[in-house]
């Protein structure tokens, strides 16, 4: 469903529609460098209504969610904001989800279009626990901020998840190069979702503080970029386990009971390495254009037309300050010294090619932690 503030009668003026999974609200509303300014400074809030928003009641709630996920949330106390996943017996990624309870309500949101198979599956999972299942994204819409928005926290009809990353959480570990947390390039980010009620979105210009101004996609995409925060869906695929992007740190607990996919979680942890590893990149900047998602990366060589692809393009942004940004996947054994070329085009329409420096963010050596002598676990606030 479209957003309100980029059609209809609530629309905001100047709005831009965005793409891809993010093509039912707006990119920016005119000025996208100021406004990720705006957001960046903590003076703009995006309209993210497009998120899934599905929620678990009943006393049986956090104990069913535990059996179920990849997190374990039968001791976590409400208010507490947290990331867990559903995966497929394969370990790889179906649901990643933001997760908070409000001592009656567990609030879930999930990438656009993916509540309907949520809210379905958790529904069959059901069984004798005292749990109801619902899918609100029609009438609660999410709000995201990179600060506090001045008197949300105290309205009743206001929940705010507060993003973790990148802090390890119990049971967590880092798969980046320094597993510190203070040394991680996402270790200023900021960010929390507002699940608000669908009509604070359609008036929200009088909702927000004095000096506060709405912000689109682009902003927040370009921010989450530059923190290295890998989104699903557009930084995964069908095939990609938790390891590769590092969110055992956030959404994984090593040392809790069964749960589907689990063995792989446990067997690449102990005994091998993540085939494929997240990575950021600085593009260069002398181009019109930024590549595009989904853009093969090849080593740079004396033949790049013919080279063989050593990873993907995943997210792409025109960052405020650091110029032209992305995330990418790449191949485990790509040599993190090497110089990296985006390519694009093909042979009967001739090639374009980008210059990119990368920065390893999951290590290639990450995994196979038995026998390290820093222990199994890490452990961090929640």
């Amino acid at each position: 469903m479209t957003s309100p503030l980029l059609s209809g009668p609530h629309a905001i003026h100047g709005a831009v529609a965005g793409d891809g999974s993010d093509a039912a609200v707006a990119a920016h509303y005119g000025q996208p460098t100021a406004e990720q300014r705006a957001l960046a400074d903590g003076q703009a809030v995006v309209d993210l209504s497009h998120r899934g928003v599905v929620t678990v009641t009943g006393p049986d709630r956090m104990t069913w969610l535990n059996v179920l996920s990849s997190q374990k949330l039968d001791t976590v106390p409400p208010g507490t904001s947290t990331e867990t996943l559903f995966l497929d017996i394969q370990g790889r990624i179906e649901f990643d989800c933001h997760l908070i309870d409000d001592g009656e309500t567990v609030w879930l949101t999930v990438e656009p279009g993916e509540n309907a198979g949520l809210t379905d599956w958790l529904t069959k999972m059901v069984f004798a626990s005292r749990v109801e299942v619902a899918d609100r994204t029609d009438d609660i819409a999410v709000v995201g901020a990179t600060a506090e928005v001045p008197g949300w926290d105290e309205r009743d009809d206001v929940v705010r998840w507060i993003d973790p990353w990148p802090a390890i959480a119990e049971g967590g570990f880092p798969y980046t190069v320094d597993p510190d947390p203070a040394q991680h390039p996402g270790a200023q980010w900021s960010w929390s979702e507002y699940l608000v009620p669908a009509a604070v979105l359609e008036s929200i210009q009088t909702e927000l503080p004095e000096g506060w101004k709405v912000a689109g996609t682009l902003a927040s995409e370009a921010l989450r970029i530059a923190a290295v925060r890998p989104r699903h869906g557009v930084d995964t695929d069908d095939r990609t386990i938790p390891h590769e992007i590092d969110i055992v740190r956030t959404a994984v607990h090593l040392a809790k009971g069964c749960y589907k996919g689990q063995e792989t979680i446990a067997r690449v942890h102990n005994l091998g390495h993540p085939p494929r590893r997240l990575a950021f990149l600085q593009l260069d900047g002398s181009g019109h254009t930024l590549p595009a998602p989904g853009s093969e990366i090849v080593v740079r060589g004396d033949e790049p037309e013919s080279a063989r692809s050593t990873g993907t393009v995943t997210s792409v942004a025109q960052h405020h300050e650091m110029g032209p940004i992305a995330l990418a996947i790449l191949k485990r054994n790509t040599d993190p010294e090497a110089e990296l070329l985006i390519r694009e085009g093909d042979a009967e329409n001739g090639w374009s090619f980008t210059a990119a420096t990368q920065e390893t963010v999951v290590s290639p050596q990450a995994g196979k932690v038995v026998g390290r002598q820093t222990g199994f676990l890490r452990g961090g606030p929640r």
